[in-house]
């Protein structure tokens, strides 16, 4: 037998468990580290020993998951609370009594206007918020406030200050460059977004009518951990908070506004909540279009068009669920141990996985990672999605894995993410390091008399560690 023929052997992996090879020395998988016995020069069968033990996870994980559930890692629309679901399930054809569904409710109803008020009433008390501010509920996704904004706040020569920390900050200076003049004082571009600068390190224009910020950057995964003061004693902070939005406590009124897309972490897609102080509302430019007019939907209480009332209601259902948790303080606590946990798991990889985000502004929320070796990661996905965990590829534009822990993922989803990330890695470390050694039988067996022999003995092996 030829070497290229001997190749060839040895990348057929057998399809059937069932073998008819016998050797006289079994093959054993025990636990981590990787050895061989070197065969000897004879036609007598060789044997091999490794110490790799791979743990089953259905066994070393606990579950909170109903069996016919994923654990959903996506972006946005991401995973619900499962009692929130249940709960909307119930609700769903005979709304307490109702006679009908909150779908087919007229939105000028007492039924949705009660549903309504008490979502904006616990929204209220998660957040602290004053009766200085106005709470609503829009359509249009927080990409549609990226023009709202500035058309509400801002006269065509008004700047405005940006600071880009990541993929949506951008988007949102770009678009508010049709209604104002901003100004990017700061971007983490060259650095591929991994960033947040200190807030000495940028100078801010005296006069800008506010400071723009993305509090969390769902595709960089890098978040504000604390947030910058305007320069302009009558200038204000706004802040994009779509993807760690009621994740932790926050100070509303350090910000003129905060907005936020539900479809990350309180809602279903459809729904954008809009926190501005009333003293900023009633001067929009004249071009700005009805439905994007603050005063319009503040003066209708979130009501002057049909709004998205199933989403506000799933929206209501978790503020609920948020209290009865205990608040944001209990949730942010339970955010932080998810994340720690992820995290540590990447840290102490020894490089085989890697978060490219300086660790002091690492999201709780949006966790990217790497691979050592890119070519690994449909593996990894397909392994993934085998446990019954889904949405974990990397945003288009920076590639690699990201795993969304939003408040609704439960820690039993990323105990069972890291028991994967400690299996795979073993398996793929275990499989370098036998390649090594096949190398050399390769050519050993190349040598021998008995070439046919040896090639059986490695294709068993394979089998073996499903290579």
């Amino acid at each position: 037998m030829d070497s290229a023929s001997l190749h060839s052997l040895l990348l057929k992996t057998p399809n059937n468990p069932t073998n008819t090879f016998s050797f006289k020395n079994p093959i054993t998988l025990p636990s981590q580290n990787v050895s061989f016995i070197t065969p000897t020069r004879s036609n007598k069968p060789f044997s091999i020993t490794c110490a790799a033990q791979i743990q089953d996870r259905s066994t070393t994980t606990s579950s909170t998951q109903s069996q016919d559930r994923v654990f959903n890692f996506a972006a946005g629309p991401a995973t619900l609370p499962e009692n929130v679901l249940k709960k909307a399930e119930s609700e769903l054809y005979n709304w307490r009594g109702s006679g009908m569904s909150v779908m087919e409710m007229s939105h000028r109803g007492k039924e949705f206007v009660s549903i309504i008020e008490k979502a904006e009433s616990d929204l209220r008390s998660l957040l602290n918020i004053s009766s200085d501010y106005h709470v609503l509920f829009l359509q249009g996704g927080a990409t549609t406030q990226f023009a709202a904004i500035p058309l509400n706040l801002c006269k065509i020569d008004d700047s405005v200050d940006f600071i880009v920390t990541g993929s949506w900050g951008d988007k949102a200076f770009k678009e508010a460059q049709k209604y104002c003049k901003p100004n990017v004082i700061w971007s983490g571009k060259s650095e591929k977004y991994t960033k947040v600068p200190s807030f000495d390190s940028f100078e801010q224009n005296p006069n800008a009518k506010f400071l723009h910020i993305c509090a969390n950057e769902t595709i960089q995964g890098v978040e504000f951990k604390n947030y910058p003061t305007p320069s302009n004693k009558d200038g204000i902070l706004i802040a994009d908070m779509s993807s760690n939005f009621c994740s932790k406590p926050v100070d509303v009124s350090k910000f003129g506004l905060i907005y936020a897309g539900a479809q990350k972490n309180v809602g279903p897609s459809g729904v954008t909540i809009v926190i501005i102080r009333k003293d900023l509302i009633g001067n929009a430019q004249d071009i700005t279009p009805v439905m994007l007019d603050y005063k319009i939907h503040a003066d209708n209480k979130s009501l002057y068009n049909t709004p998205p009332c199933y989403g506000i209601y799933m929206c209501g259902l978790v503020f609920e669920d948020l209290l009865n948790q205990g608040g944001l303080e209990q949730v942010e606590k339970n955010n932080i141990k998810k994340a720690e946990l992820l995290y540590n798991a990447i840290d102490s990889s020894n490089g085989f996985y890697r978060c490219p985000v300086e660790k002091s502004v690492r999201s709780l929320m949006n966790v990217p990672f790497t691979l050592e070796k890119s070519e690994l990661e449909a593996d990894f996905i397909k392994e993934a999605a085998k446990e019954k965990m889904v949405q974990l590829k990397g945003h288009r534009s920076v590639g690699g894995m990201r795993a969304s822990i939003y408040n609704a993922m439960p820690y039993a989803g990323v105990e069972k993410l890291v028991a994967l990330m400690k299996d795979f890695q073993v398996n793929h470390r275990l499989q370098l390091t036998i390649c090594t050694q096949i190398d050399w039988m390769m050519y050993y067996a190349s040598n021998t008399s008995d070439d046919v022999k040896s090639a059986v003995s490695i294709k068993f092996m394979l089998y073996r560690f499903n290579l």
